[in-house]
């Protein structure tokens, strides 16, 4: 009875002292003006409910370390992901290793289980029976794995949103923000819909540039190794005739530059290897840089050909994003941060961040998309349209369907026009290793003749 006694008054004095774990938070109101402050909670789920509890959208909540009070509490159980489910680093120089085992869930595996948990709650099964459900027939480990976590956290008195915001290497920001909007509204089937059918448009789009761009790429691999292979082999062959042929005479000049080439590419074939793969590497640190990828971005948009395709595909995705986040509730300066983080191109990213800003001191969406110099009129009349009629989100939708109709357009007409450029470029390359090669037989020919 004394023990337990005991174990009562410890267990009184850890909780009081767990409670008083302070946690700073951003979040944005109703009307999206963001708010900072501290509160106190058991852990990250109570503090995050109670920032809900005030009517506020948090954005970031983190725990306050070496204070007086917190530096004698029992940690927390904030959930955090544990050291050995953290996932490794598997790249170099920010070029991931893809053959080794990835954390990662493919987006088509995703949007499947986002697809059929919206379809299970629909139907009436509550959610934690939906995602046991799911879990049972999941193939992939790696979401299998993380549907029983997620499954503990709800459990333990955590929301659904909140339990995702644990594994940010599967479900991204734009994901937890839209389910964390769908349950404030209560349509959270709703929302795992549309979340199903952005991320199914998506791959389609990917689906259909990688198919476009296969043929393509695989002509011109194999057309290079036999290029190649007739450098290596077969013109070495034929200097050996050439040198008992020509008797001290010299090669014409187009044989001589051929030669040289091929002697290049044979002997110095593994610094030229190492400095191609030198030069990746350098590309690839650059570009993790702030600068670096603005500046790499930026060319991407200028190019000849493909820069108008790169646009069209940044506007696609912008308008896709926004337009499902607004429509799904979240708030309109929370959905311009989300969706700068989810451009994937530095300089639309810079755009919304300043289209972010001027919506942030009251100006309206149209005048800041203007003032960027990035978006076509096209898209600027839209929008426009769409937020004077109240249908802003629709508007954005119908931006991204017209652009991704574009997009596949613009990617069947290039590789249609890949195919002859690159027979005609192939064909100039063969034909002048041909002729090279036969130069020195006609020279002596026609020195034999005279």
């Amino acid at each position: 009875m004394v023990n337990e006694m005991r174990a009562s008054t410890c267990d009184r004095e850890v909780a009081g002292e767990v409670q008083m774990a302070r946690f700073n938070y951003a979040a944005v109101d109703v009307k999206g003006r963001e708010i900072a402050g501290v509160l106190d909670g058991n852990d990250t789920s109570n503090a995050l409910r109670r920032i809900r509890d005030m009517g506020y959208f948090p954005t970031n909540v983190t725990r306050v370390v070496n204070t007086p009070k917190a530096s004698r509490a029992v940690p927390a159980p904030t959930r955090a992901v544990k050291p050995a489910e953290r996932p490794a680093r598997k790249s170099v120089g920010g070029i991931r290793l893809r053959f080794l085992p990835n954390n990662k869930v493919r987006s088509k595996s995703l949007a499947s289980f986002t697809r059929q948990l919206a379809t299970l709650i629909d139907a009436g099964l509550p959610l934690l029976q939906g995602i046991e459900a799911l879990r049972q027939q999941e193939k992939n480990p790696v979401l299998q794995r993380t549907m029983a976590r997620v499954t503990e956290a709800v459990e333990g008195g955590s929301t659904f949103s909140d339990a995702l915001t644990e594994h940010p290497q599967i479900f991204s920001k734009l994901y937890v923000n839209m389910v964390r909007a769908g349950e404030a509204g209560g349509m959270l089937e709703v929302t795992l819909k549309r979340l199903a059918e952005f991320q199914e448009k998506a791959q389609r789009i990917k689906g259909k540039v990688i198919a476009a761009m296969a043929y393509p790429t695989v002509v011109m691999t194999m057309a290079m190794m036999i290029v190649v292979l007739l450098m290596v082999k077969v013109v070495p062959a034929f200097q050996d005739v050439f040198r008992d042929l020509m008797n001290g005479r010299s090669l014409p000049g187009l044989t001589v530059f051929v030669v040289g080439v091929c002697d290049v590419v044979r002997h110095q074939c593994v610094l030229m290897a190492c400095s191609a793969v030198g030069l990746f590497i350098a590309f690839r640190i650059v570009g993790k840089t702030v600068k670096g990828r603005f500046a790499i971005d930026s060319l991407k948009l200028r190019a000849p050909v493909f820069g108008q395709i790169v646009r069209k595909v940044g506007i696609a995705r912008f308008a896709r994003t926004l337009g499902t986040l607004i429509s799904s509730g979240v708030p309109i300066l929370q959905a311009l941060s989300i969706v700068r983080e989810t451009a994937g191109n530095a300089v639309i990213a810079d755009a919304v961040s300043c289209v972010h800003d001027s919506v942030k001191e009251g100006e309206p969406i149209v005048r800041s998309l203007k003032a960027s110099n990035v978006f076509p009129p096209m898209v600027i009349s839209m929008v426009g349209v769409g937020e004077q009629t109240g249908s802003l989100p629709d508007m954005l939708i119908k931006v991204a369907d017209i652009y991704d109709e574009e997009v596949d357009n613009a990617v069947g007409a290039l590789t249609s026009l890949l195919e002859p450029i690159m027979i005609v470029f192939l064909a100039v390359i063969v034909a002048t290793i041909v002729f090279a090669m036969f130069l020195p037989l006609i020279d002596v020919i026609v020195n034999g003749m005279q």
